[in-house]
C-alpha cells in the first residue's frame, strides 16, 4: 500500500511517522519550499504525549517542551480564580508539554527524514481522480510550474484550516467562521512566570485576554504569549493568515489599563522580535470527512477554536487511528469509512463545545461580582460555581484519565 499524504504540519508528519511504524508505505508533500520552525507555542495534551512517546519520542519531546504542571485562571489583576492540574500532576501517566510549534514540527521532520524518507517540498496538490483500484493525484511543482501526476492507495489531505483537499471534497456551503475574536500571538523573554511550568490564563475576551507560559527548557526565559480581544460581531470570513504581521500599536491599547501582578503587558508584548496577527476562526463539523479511498485529517477534518489547548493534539491522535485502520483492515476505503466513523464523531464535539467559551463566562462573572479585584476566590465564586468552570475546561481539553492510562497500545506492528 502507498498512501499520500498532503501537508507536513504536524499531523502530516506524525501520519507518517504511524504509518511507516505499522509497515504501510507513505510519501508527504508540501507546499513550502523549505520548512522552518516557523509559528509561535502550543500544549501537547497527554493523550497526544502518550502517541508521540509511542513512536520513540519521549526523549525529544521532554528535550524541547516544558512539561506543565497547571492551567491557572485569573482576573486582569493576576488574582487566581482556578488552578487545575495538568499532566502527570492531573494523575495521567504521560506529561503535558508547552511547546513552540515550529521546534515539534522539526522534531517530527527529522523523525520522518531518518524513518521515512525526504518530505516532498515545492509540491503544491491541485486535484484528486479516484476509482476502484486507487487515487490519481495531480500535483505542481512550485518552483517550474510542472505538472506531476501520481498513483497512490490513498490520498490524506491534511493540509490545514485552508485544505485544498477539504476544498474539492466539499466544494461549496463550507466557509471559515470567525467568532469576532483577532488574536495576536507571539514570544518573548520573561523571568520565571510563577513555577515557571504554568499555562497562565487572565482576563476574558470581552476587554481583553492574555495567554502566557513558558515553552523551552533549554531558555527557561522565553514565554509564548498569546492576547485575545473581541473586535467584531461573529460571521464569515473569507481569509486566515497564519504569518499575517500584527502591529504593537493594535494590540496594546486594550491592556493599558491593567495593573497586572505578574509582568507590564504593553512592555512584555513590545519586547517581542516579532507580532504575528490571526482572526479566531473555525468551520462547522461536516457530515462526512472524505469518500472512497480519500481522506481528512487534522486542521483539514476539524478546525477549532484554540481554547482548549487541543487542535494540535487532536490531529496526533487522527494520525494514529488512521495508520491502525489500515494496518488492521484489507480494503483501503473500508479501513477510511472505519477511521472516521471513530475519529469524526468526537472532534466535532469538541469543535462545537470549543465555541461556547466556557471558562470567559465565568471569569466574567468574577470581574462582574469584583471588578476591584479579591483577596480570596471564594468571597466571589461558590465552589459549585468554580466546580463548573474546571468541569468545562476539562470537557474541551483532557480525556479521561483511567481511560487513557489503561487503553491497549494503538500501535500495530
Amino acid at each position: 500500500m502507498r498512501v499520500l499524504i498532503v501537508g507536513g504540519g504536524i499531523g502530516g508528519l506524525t501520519a507518517a511517522l504511524s504509518l511507516h511504524a505499522a509497515g504501510i508505505g507513505c510519501v508527504v508533500v508540501e507546499g513550502a519550499a523549505r520548512m522552518l520552525p516557523l509559528g509561535v507555542g502550543i500544549n501537547l495534551q497527554p493523550h497526544a504525549v502518550r502517541e508521540l512517546t509511542e513512536l520513540g519520542l519521549a526523549a525529544e519531546l521532554a528535550a524541547t517542551g516544558v512539561e506543565t504542571t497547571y492551567m491557572t485562571f485569573t482576573d486582569r489583576f493576576g488574582g487566581e480564580i482556578l488552578a487545575l492540574p495538568r499532566g502527570r500532576l492531573a494523575g495521567y501517566r504521560w506529561p503535558q508539554y508547552s511547546i513552540h510549534r515550529g521546534e515539534l514540527q522539526m522534531l517530527l521532520l527529522a523523525a520522518v527524514r531518518e524513518r521515512v524518507g525526504p518530505v516532498r517540498l515545492g509540491v503544491r496538490f491541485e486535484e484528486f481522480e479516484q476509482d476502484a483500484a486507487g487515487v490519481t493525484v495531480t500535483l505542481r511543482d512550485t518552483a517550474s510550474g510542472e505538472v506531476l501526476r501520481e498513483r497512490a492507495d490513498v490520498l490524506v489531505g491534511a493540509d490545514g484550516v485552508l485544505s485544498a483537499v477539504r476544498a474539492q471534497l466539499h466544494p461549496s456551503g463550507d466557509p471559515l467562521r470567525w467568532n469576532g475574536i483577532r488574536m495576536w500571538r507571539g514570544v518573548a523573554d520573561a523571568d520565571r512566570v510563577l513555577d515557571g511550568s504554568t499555562v497562565l490564563v487572565s482576563g476574558t475576551n470581552a476587554a481583553g485576554k492574555f495567554v502566557s507560559y513558558h515553552i523551552s527548557p533549554a531558555h527557561p526565559r522565553r514565554v509564548n504569549w498569546v492576547a485575545e480581544v473581541k473586535v467584531a460581531e461573529p460571521g464569515v470570513t473569507g481569509a486566515a493568515d497564519w504569518s499575517r504581521p500584527g502591529r504593537l500599536e493594535d494590540v496594546a491599547p486594550h491592556y493599558a489599563g491593567w495593573a497586572y501582578r505578574h509582568f507590564d503587558i504593553p512592555s512584555f508584548i513590545a519586547s517581542s522580535a516579532r507580532i504575528l496577527e490571526y482572526p479566531m476562526v473555525d468551520r462547522d463539523p461536516l457530515p462526512f470527512w472524505g469518500t472512497g479511498r480519500v481522506t481528512l485529517l487534522g486542521d483539514a477534518a476539524h478546525p477549532m477554536y484554540p481554547v482548549g489547548s487541543n487542535g494540535g493534539s487532536q490531529a496526533v491522535l487522527d494520525a494514529r487511528v488512521l495508520a491502525r485502520h489500515l494496518a488492521t483492515t484489507a480494503d483501503p476505503a473500508e479501513a477510511l469509512a472505519g477511521y472516521e466513523a471513530e475519529r469524526r464523531p468526537v472532534t466535532s464535539e469538541l469543535a462545537l463545545g470549543h465555541r461556547s467559551l466556557p471558562a470567559d463566562e465565568m471569569v466574567l462573572l468574577v470581574e462582574r461580582r469584583a471588578p476591584g479585584g479579591f483577596a480570596d476566590i471564594r468571597d466571589v465564586l461558590a465552589e459549585d460555581e468554580l466546580a463548573a468552570l474546571a468541569d468545562a475546561q476539562h470537557a474541551i481539553t483532557d480525556s479521561d484519565v483511567r481511560a487513557l492510562n489503561e487503553r491497549p497500545s494503538w500501535s500495530v506492528r
